[in-house]
């Protein structure tokens, strides 16, 4: 793999954040400030983490980001609930059901890297 660019869950989360940007574009401006603002930047935050992580050079480095990376995206969903609430935008499902996609690209990702950094230090031994 020669870049994170190159990898679908950068690329779907990229993808998600634009989305995000499109939908709170009709959000109440009394919110520009409020959950607008942090809705626009724990989606932005999800891209974000994964690159740094990759970029970092360890794998305990990545899967730390690819955590940090999870939190941000269960951060949007809870606040994409409120606005849903808050009836900011009707369709929720299509934005839950594009998290739960990439929250399982995460844990597979999360999952194989730890593998690999199992055998390889169990390889040490």
């Amino acid at each position: 793999m020669g870049s994170y660019r190159e990898l679908e869950i950068y690329q779907k989360s990229i993808d998600l954040a634009v989305e995000i940007y499109n939908l709170t574009r009709d959000f109440p401006y009394g919110e520009v400030y409020g959950i607008t603002a942090q809705i626009r930047r724990c989606a932005v935050s999800i891209s974000s983490n994964i690159a740094e992580g990759y970029s970092r050079g360890s794998t305990a480095d990545y899967i730390r980001f690819l955590y940090i990376a999870n939190g941000s995206l269960s951060e949007l969903e809870t606040q994409l609930v409120i606005s849903h609430r808050l009836a900011y935008f009707d369709d929720l499902t299509s934005y839950t059901n594009k998290i739960r996609y990439i929250r399982s690209m995460l844990s597979s990702l999360i999952i194989a890297l730890k593998a690999k950094t199992d055998k390889f230090n169990s390889s040490d031994r």
